[in-house]
């Protein structure tokens, strides 16, 4: 389902655990990392899609979870022409994503990748907020970067992470305050023998592509 202009609607989905920690997954059978994300199907409003995609993608049910934002407006990225299907072309341009900032209510244990016969992660971690920045293929930055600058205003004042709003500022100060090598967070392997990346970070220009067959996503 396209808009007129090409866009597919889309949801896209930041978890956080009680450390202001988000979830980052790895798609499965590439180097890629992520937030989850999926369209919006035919009669869904986002929240259901997002709900819908929240299961399917990570297993959890919405008593897991707490809203505690969303995007005002839907946010845009093109895809580029390399990983769009032939017959798509001139038709499907990209994404429009609605953004939804999550608490995780339950516990790490609750998380499956396998919850459904399609898994879309094969690993996952929790990472320091604005990690995601620096790691994911470059043509969803932009949409990243904006979707967590306006949402990060709704996180827990302890955690003072609206200081890194801007520009190398950010990056710098995080760096200060938890060390470079603290950053990513623990890595767990959903389902035992799961192979993952040890730290995204150092494989940067692993990660920079992305499956085609997945990029409409």
């Amino acid at each position: 389902m396209l808009d007129r202009e090409g866009f597919r609607p889309n949801v896209g989905i930041i978890l956080l655990n009680q450390k202001n920690q988000v979830f980052w997954g790895k798609r499965i059978r590439t180097h890629s990392w992520q937030f989850p994300q999926g369209g919006i199907d035919r009669g869904e409003t986002p929240e259901q899609a997002m709900f819908r995609e929240l299961h399917e993608e990570v297993g959890l049910h919405p008593e897991h979870v707490r809203i505690v934002a969303r995007t005002r407006d839907w946010l845009r990225y093109e895809v580029p022409d390399r990983y769009i299907r032939r017959d798509a072309r001139g038709h499907y341009k990209g994404q429009k994503q609605i953004w939804y900032l999550l608490q995780l209510m339950g516990q790490d244990w609750n998380l499956n990748l396998r919850a459904t016969n399609h898994p879309e992660f094969d690993a996952w971690r929790w990472n320091d907020y604005w990690v995601p920045l620096d790691v994911v293929v470059e043509f969803k930055r932009g949409v990243y970067e904006m979707a967590l600058t306006e949402l990060a205003r709704f996180l827990p004042r302890h955690e003072h992470r609206n200081r890194y709003l801007r520009g190398g500022m950010r990056h710098h100060a995080a760096e200060q305050e938890v060390g470079h090598d603290t950053l990513p967070g623990a890595l767990f392997e959903l389902p035992p023998g799961a192979t993952f990346e040890p730290d995204p970070q150092t494989s940067h220009h692993e990660v920079t592509g992305e499956d085609p067959s997945h990029a409409a996503r």
